[in-house]
């Protein structure tokens, strides 16, 4: 079902790009690490709205390293997918592609999807469109209750735009490096980085507000349990209040939030600050140890 592209060499892991076809006909890319110990659950990731795989390849390696499969899915129209730049037909087309992908997969293991910022409300809506393919879910600064939006006036023309023009590209309002770090080394790449996504469809941000709505009836569903990540100093999401919406999930929740860090937990000055943290929550997947790290 894979065809293997490219397989590139990093300092510690192999790693390789897959292409998987989706159900449509569109061709997506994967980033895979790792063969992974047979009794730990595999590791699924979704991106945010500009960004991509690459911007999370010090985790992913760190991961791998600790003995987990890990995939990073590109959404359709983003990073290494050049075809239909910044569009999709449907949030749930791509609600899909998340689930098309995870059932592609051997069975044997549990999948733990990880969604990072935007891809956070796909994450957060999974469950309610495909019951049963994941044990759990970790959000890692998701969009869920942003601070940044569109313009008023650039609503209404996307809105008008979405029945008229629905390929019609409008701005993303995250072009401001500044707002994912401070790190200079990391606010160089992203002022350089060739394959981050600065303009989506109409037909795109349309959906994603529509996503909105959906997530108002979808967290009912999310019984598994959750970890979810924050930083103290984000710009782009609003901390407060993802933490009310996540504390409506019934399952349960364990919810750490860094100090002095910025919306890109990656691109802290040492690195991924939340692997430690991420790889303890991991433990209760593991069968041999026998207990839950989450609060009671």
């Amino acid at each position: 079902m894979f065809q293997k592209e490219i397989a590139y060499a990093r300092p510690t892991i192999m790693s390789e790009i897959l292409s998987f076809p989706l159900s449509d006909g569109y061709i997506t890319s994967v980033v895979r690490y790792g063969e992974g110990d047979a009794n730990k659950p595999r590791l699924v990731f979704l991106h945010g709205i500009q960004s991509h795989s690459g911007w999370y390849v010090q985790s992913c390696e760190q991961l791998a390293e600790q003995g987990y499969e890990v995939h990073f899915l590109e959404r359709r129209g983003c990073g290494l997918n050049q075809v239909a730049r910044g569009d999709c037909p449907s949030f749930r087309r791509l609600l899909d592609d998340v689930a098309e992908y995870i059932r592609s997969l051997p069975e044997g293991k549990k999948t733990i999807l990880g969604a990072i910022s935007w891809g956070g409300k796909l994450g957060a809506a999974l469950n309610y469109r495909h019951p049963n393919l994941i044990a759990g879910l970790v959000l890692i600064a998701p969009g869920l209750i942003p601070k940044v939006a569109v313009p008023f006036a650039q609503k209404f023309r996307i809105a008008l735009a979405k029945f008229i023009r629905p390929r019609k590209q409008f701005p993303i309002p995250l072009n401001d490096p500044a707002l994912f770090t401070t790190t200079a080394r990391w606010l160089d790449f992203l002022a350089k980085d060739p394959l981050a996504l600065h303009t989506a469809t109409a037909r795109m941000l349309a959906n994603s507000s529509l996503l909105d709505i959906y997530l108002r009836r979808a967290v009912k569903r999310n019984t598994f349990p959750t970890l979810l990540l924050l930083a103290s100093e984000d710009r782009i999401i609003d901390n407060a209040q993802t933490r009310l919406f996540v504390e409506k999930f019934p399952g349960p929740k364990q919810i750490i939030e860094y100090p002095h860090a910025h919306h890109t937990l990656e691109f802290e000055p040492n690195g991924p600050i939340f692997v430690a943290d991420l790889l303890r929550w991991l433990e209760q997947f593991t069968p041999t140890t026998g207990t839950s790290l989450l609060p009671k």
